[in-house]
């Protein structure tokens, strides 16, 4: 005898599968909602990025110098730029020196702003207004106002270094680590007060109730930076250290107008000089070009580590 299942069989049968695909769909919209809230921001940005990189990507695959520059048409030569440019030492030498300035733009940068912060939670409000004042009119100053500010301060004839020392006419360019020395402090003294206004509004979030029970448990100030402070700001360093790298490694400003035409070599060159000088003054767009969409690709790199622990940092909160 054939059975059939019975009516509430079916009506339950009949009101779940409704129920679940509901309920399917519904996490699937939440699941979607983070993406649909980025989807402007993604589009501002391709239509501010993607031309200008599209563009620099067409430009590295053809030989682009001044005359194809006044006839407004290049060559293409495929990965010829590109070939020329890796088998360059002069980028090599540049590249390995951009890194280690870099990191030691980074350091200084993320460490001095540490302690600058950490140094504002403690002294009282009446220090605390004129110091954070310096710091907004430090980063309010134009670049290239601040370049002609320090270069007077380092000016062998005049400065106001050799007057305060008593160094005579000391040339302060007389060598590259001295050049990229002053870079390096300029750079630094520009980026601080970014650097330790964020970190002062992250130090509002540390709970006071953990450092004082760390102090009262007798951790030093160390133990209690570590344990206490530092993974409470963890993902505000790792956002300031990945703007630094990718501000740091790609700078031209600082270091070509500190610097000054007149001494500019290849034993002194970063990045973002080498660039300017392989295009505009070797005018050949296209090696320079490539040059960028290398340099694009090395920032990637070495911002990867930091993105990939904000992103695990994000999953775990």
């Amino acid at each position: 005898m054939t059975s059939f299942p019975a009516d509430s069989q079916i009506a339950a049968e009949s009101g779940h599968r409704p129920a679940r695909r509901r309920l399917t769909w519904a996490r699937v919209g939440r699941a979607s909602v983070p993406y649909l809230l980025i989807l402007p921001v993604l589009g501002a940005t391709g239509a501010v990025l993607g031309y200008p990189v599209g563009y620099l990507v067409n430009l590295s695959f053809q030989r682009y110098g001044l005359p194809e520059l006044i006839q407004h048409a290049g060559h293409y030569i495929g990965l010829h730029n590109y070939w020329l440019v890796l088998h360059d030492s002069v980028f090599w030498d540049t590249l390995r020196r951009t890194v280690i300035f870099t990191a030691a733009n980074v350091s200084l940068t993320i460490g001095l702003g540490t302690m600058i912060a950490l140094l504002l939670v403690r002294v009282s409000r009446f220090v605390r207004l004129p110091l954070t004042a310096g710091l907004v009119l430090v980063w309010s100053m134009p670049a290239v106002v601040a370049v002609q500010v320090f270069y007077w301060m380092t000016n062998f004839e005049n400065g106001v270094f050799n007057s305060i020392l008593g160094l005579g006419q000391h040339d302060w360019y007389a060598t590259t680590f001295s050049q990229l020395g002053l870079v390096t402090a300029l750079i630094v003294w520009g980026a601080l007060p970014f650097v330790v206004i964020t970190l002062y509004a992250g130090l509002a979030q540390v709970p006071h109730e953990l450092v004082e029970a760390a102090e009262i448990d007798g951790a030093g100030p160390l133990r209690v930076f570590r344990d206490v402070t530092f993974p409470v700001l963890k993902p505000i360093f790792l956002i300031l250290t990945s703007l630094s790298i990718i501000w740091d490694f790609g700078v031209f400003t600082q270091p070509y107008l500190l610097i000054g035409r007149e001494h500019q070599y290849a034993s002194n060159y970063l990045m973002g000089v080498y660039v300017y000088i392989k295009a505009y003054s070797g005018n050949d767009y296209g090696q320079g070009a490539a040059i960028s969409i290398l340099m694009l690709l090395i920032v990637a790199i070495l911002s990867i580590f930091y993105v990939r622990k904000m992103v695990k940092i994000g999953d775990v909160q």
